[in-house]
């Protein structure tokens, strides 16, 4: 069992991804703590891995509530020992359409749950595993992370900002023993892609997302969850700060490793802007 030694909190392990991952990273001898608002969802996971003798456990939360997230820490590092694997896999994309026409406070929930969840989870399982001096926080990004996305403009922008953020935390970690690296799961049909698909508002405003299933881009979810047991595993900790992508071929990226850090590959950049590009030289002096 490769992860027989790992305590994970996943979040959005109810269903799509996030369940793939839990059965994955069980079934290689994790110990999974189940994060979701939603509990009937997070029981049947667990359930599922029971039957088949693996150890998990139910964790209703929301995770845009700090307090509510330092008493789960407490709870799970109680029963199963002490969290070393931290996947913020939840996500929202609820708010669809251009910007003058979507509702404010949808915008923002899509930002609060993409980024501030995953920061409030970051900051309380990264500042024991800090103190320890070993633990991985994996955040997992998506689709106008690198580019824009028209109409889908909370998601895409919580999403460029979960990466800066993977890359400034792994900055600031550097040399603590705490890995944090991002990751991209493809495009996988979930509730979220379906309410792409399905509701009036997606059909209206997305109708690359309807294409790009027509056209049978999208991927299953078990790719994610075995980059994220091959993340687990420490195999990638040298590209911390770095997104690694389902697409890829690991062998090619692991063989690669020392290439991308060189080119700083893998990473959000602006480019065209020399004097940016200075001020960072002088930063890192």
């Amino acid at each position: 069992m490769l992860l027989e030694n790992t305590v994970v909190f996943l979040t959005g392990a109810g269903r799509g991804i996030g369940r793939a991952m839990a059965l994955k990273l069980a079934s290689e001898g994790a110990k999974v703590a189940l994060v979701s608002r939603t509990e009937n969802q997070i029981n049947e996971v667990r359930d599922e891995i029971v039957e088949t003798r693996g150890v998990a456990m139910s964790v209703p939360l929301d995770i845009n509530d700090y307090a509510a997230v330092e008493a789960a820490a407490d709870r799970i590092e109680g029963e199963l020992g002490s969290v070393n694997l931290v996947a913020n896999n939840a996500g929202s994309f609820n708010c669809i359409g251009p910007f003058w026409e979507v509702d404010p406070d949808a915008w923002w929930q899509d930002m609060t749950t993409n980024v501030k969840g995953a920061f409030n989870c970051c900051k309380v399982f990264g500042s024991r595993m800090r103190e320890r001096g070993a633990g991985r926080l994996v955040n997992v990004i998506g689709g106008g992370t690198g580019t824009p996305f028209p109409n889908g403009s909370a998601y895409g922008s919580s999403k460029s900002a979960l990466m800066r953020f993977t890359e400034s935390i792994a900055a600031e970690l550097k040399k603590s023993g705490v890995i944090a690296i991002a990751m991209f799961p493809g495009l996988v049909r979930t509730s979220m892609t379906e309410l792409q698909l399905e509701s009036p508002e997606g059909q209206k405003w997305l109708p690359r997302i309807q294409d790009l299933f027509a056209e049978g881009r999208n991927v299953p979810p078990t790719l994610a969850a075995n980059l994220l047991a091959e993340i687990a595993t420490g195999r990638f900790d040298a590209l911390a700060g770095k997104a690694l992508d389902v697409r890829h071929n690991l062998d090619d990226i692991e063989a690669a490793i020392e290439t991308i850090n060189s080119n700083d590959e893998l990473t959000l950049r602006m480019t065209g802007m020399a004097y940016i590009a200075e001020w960072e030289a002088q930063f890192k002096k």
